[in-house]
């Protein structure tokens, strides 16, 4: 009854929390559905062959033996260049039945026959698929399957942010209620009650919150469901086809696992602030002093101090020993989060000596000051959910347009051509004409996209990314290379190029490999380039991308003009000669190498949005939870002389030095971690160029302070104390 009794009387102080609790397992819950929607996305139709009863395609993977402890495994990658449907079997095909056969494309044949007579021909020799199985020959197949990989990526770091962001904003909230509720436990400890019974009343309230927050937020999160598809639909981040529907059940496991994990999120919040409001003291009842003093619990310094030895112990860990881990999108979305977090933690300590060096004019600037100070809990609380949202922000978006930019200056850095002729139908002979084409003297080299696949320390299969070069020195005149030992015009077909990333990286070391098209090879290196920023990758020459119909087709020619060439003339000679898109090096740079790709700046966009959202709620409930015990405080001030407005201006000066304070201590912590990654660039040799996002940053920073000058002042106008 007492608890029922207090969450009557203080409703508004716990309705920060249960907005925050409530929106993190309504997120949590769409999250959840959109990854249930996407694992369980119904497979479609064959369309390709729709017709036919069988459909034998060529092989498609490599299948390598590794070891895995004891055991030994079979790993199975996709090829570069799958195999096409020769000759020989598609005339032994015939002989069964109808053959359909797909414009010029071999790699797929519908057979109208009986699928034991078709396996019987095929022996081994290539695929036999039948009923849903035939939409692998489907060409959306493989996209559709990037595409769900793209998604899961994408509602699992959305995720992650929501649980971040609600489990601060919430345990922030009932720590913020229990310091501004100290008289009110100091009186219950007066009137005997014991520390145990003070705890079990607050977390009594954190129960009856959690569990009414929860199962809102179920039914938003349900509700809400189709909306993220959509989202997701018209930002590109998911396919045209891809849906979440909005009819799952309450009991489903999306939702389940959202309710509990939003309950214990409450629960636990509680649990750390009630072990302080048991400790409050009879004596409490007696304080009418606003100062703050024992702003922070031994256990929370050490926790932020452990993080932040933590956060900026991996920083130099990686810069020291694999400086290219820290390009790498797992860890430049996930590792930032543990400074921030420490920073947060150490937030009370921090926004002192930070608003202390504010220097602000007049009365009332000095008064908006050492109010500010003075309070430090209350300033704190509203500068942490500040400083969580400039520094992902700053951080995460940072991070990926640096990291973006960087590749692109370093694709600027490596390409020495003029003329970049490209296209997916470039002519058979493209290679022989573009050199007729242009002027003597000017180099021309062709290459195609492949790959390798390496054995690893014999547990691992490794594809990397590669380029298949028909004339090694014209290559070289056309390219920049990073090379750090070796000659990459000594390539020729018994020889590879790699990188540092290899585990064999040696010249003149032999290496085994599997080339593109499913052939073995035991390959001499000539020459190791620099690892960079993860794009440099191997490099063949054309015999080893295929041979025949298997053989990489030409996409890329590039051109040195030779001194005093007319470039346009030349760029018209190529197209006609090669069939091929001509541009410039810099307009194929900018259109290869963008700043940032347009679905990864959405997807930021969207989880800063959120941040945002659980923001603008921390603010606003910790604003007005703040305004309803300063009655006498303000009331004081009036009696001092103050007017209406200048109390107002009071309120909204504190509120806008909080952001400000929140604003600075996200930016510090965005600078540490965009330091760390061009730390790391430098020591791979990349040019850096660090981008910090202070558009984003300026707008997160503007709602809220808009959020919280509006709440303060709601705050007041709601008590009439300014009369």
């Amino acid at each position: 009854m007492i608890v029922l009794a207090s969450l009557r009387a203080r409703w508004t102080s716990l309705l920060g929390a249960f907005v925050a609790v409530a929106l993190g397992v309504g997120l949590t819950a769409a999250m959840g559905l959109g990854l249930d929607a996407s694992l369980g996305a119904p497979e479609r139709a064959p369309v390709r062959f729709a017709g036919s009863p069988v459909v034998v395609m060529g092989q498609d993977t490599l299948t390598v033996p590794v070891r895995r402890g004891p055991d030994v495994e079979r790993v199975s990658k996709p090829l570069a260049h799958p195999h096409p449907v020769d000759i020989e079997l598609l005339h032994e095909l015939r002989r069964l039945g109808p053959v359909r056969v797909d414009g010029n494309a071999r790699d797929a044949v519908g057979v109208d026959a009986p699928v034991r007579a078709v396996r019987d021909v095929v022996d081994g020799r290539a695929l036999v698929l039948t009923g849903d199985d035939r939409r692998r020959a489907d060409p959306a197949t493989a996209r559709d399957a990037e595409a769900l990989v793209a998604v899961n990526a994408f509602l699992g770091t959305a995720g992650g942010v929501a649980a971040f962001v609600s489990v601060f904003v919430t345990a922030s909230t009932f720590a913020l209620v229990v310091a501004l509720r100290r008289r009110e436990f100091g009186l219950l400890r007066m009137a005997g009650a014991t520390p145990g019974q003070v705890r079990r009343q607050l977390l009594g309230e954190a129960l009856v919150v959690g569990v009414a927050a929860s199962a809102s937020g179920c039914v938003l999160g349900v509700g809400a469901a189709p909306l993220l598809g959509d989202a997701m639909v018209d930002a590109g981040i998911a396919p045209d086809w891809f849906t979440i529907p909005g009819t799952a059940p309450l009991f489903a496991w999306p939702c389940q696992l959202a309710f509990w994990t939003g309950l214990f999120v409450a629960y636990a919040g509680a649990w750390s602030a009630s072990r302080r409001a048991g400790r409050s003291a009879p004596t409490e009842a007696l304080r009418d002093a606003s100062v703050d003093s024992d702003v922070m619990p031994w256990s929370r310094r050490l926790v932020g101090a452990a993080l932040l030895a933590l956060s900026l112990g991996l920083l130099v860990r990686d810069l020291a020993t694999d400086p290219s881990a820290l390009l790498k999108r797992k860890t430049y979305t996930t590792q930032p989060m543990i400074l921030i977090t420490a920073t947060a933690a150490l937030a009370p300590l921090l926004v002192r000596p930070v608003v202390r060096a504010l220097r602000l004019p007049g009365a009332i600037g000095l008064l908006v000051r050492e109010n500010s100070t003075a309070s430090v809990r209350r300033t704190a609380a509203v500068a942490a959910p500040v400083l969580v949202t400039v520094a992902l922000a700053g951080s995460l978006m940072g991070s990926a347009e640096t990291v973006s930019g960087a590749k692109a200056a370093e694709a600027r850095q490596r390409t020495v051509a003029q003329l970049v002729v490209t296209g997916d139908e470039l002519k058979p002979a493209a290679a022989t004409a573009a050199r007729r084409a242009v002027p003597d003297g000017s180099a021309v080299s062709a290459s195609a996209s492949t790959a390798v696949f390496v054995r690893e320390e014999g547990s691992a299969l490794v594809r990397s990314d590669a380029r298949a070069v028909d004339d090694p020195a014209a290559w070289a005149a056309t390219s920049r290379l990073p090379v750090v030992a070796g000659d990459v015009r000594d390539l020729d077909d018994r020889s590879i190029v790699v990188n540092e990333e290899w585990e064999k990286r040696r010249v003149g070391e032999r290496v085994d490999v599997w080339l593109g098209d499913g052939r073995r090879a035991r390959l001499r290196i000539v020459a190791v380039l620099a690892r960079g920023s993860g794009d440099n990758g191997a490099y063949v020459t054309s015999a080893n991308a295929g041979v025949g119909a298997d053989a990489a087709p030409v996409d890329r020619l590039d051109v040195t003009l030779k001194p005093g060439a007319d470039r346009g003339a030349a760029a018209a000679a190529l197209a006609a000669a090669s069939g091929g898109e001509v541009r410039t090096a810099e307009e194929w740079l900018a259109a290869t190498h963008p700043r940032t790709k347009t679905q990864t700046r959405l997807g930021l966009l969207i989880l800063l949005g959120i941040s945002l959202v659980y923001t603008g709620i921390s603010l606003a409930s910790t604003l007005l939870m703040a305004a309803s015990v300063r009655r006498g405080e303000l009331r004081s001030l009036r009696l001092a002389g103050a007017t209406g407005v200048q109390v107002r201006m009071v309120v909204a000066g504190e509120a806008l030095v909080a952001v400000l304070a929140g604003a600075l201590l996200g930016v510090t912590v965005t600078v540490v971690n965009l330091a760390g990654l061009a730390g790391g660039l430098a020591r791979l040799g990349v040019p850096v160029g660090v981008e910090v996002p202070w558009g984003v940053v300026g707008v997160g920073v503007g709602v809220c302070a808009v959020v919280g000058v509006l709440a303060g002042v709601v705050g007041v106008a709601r008590a009439r104390w300014v009369g």
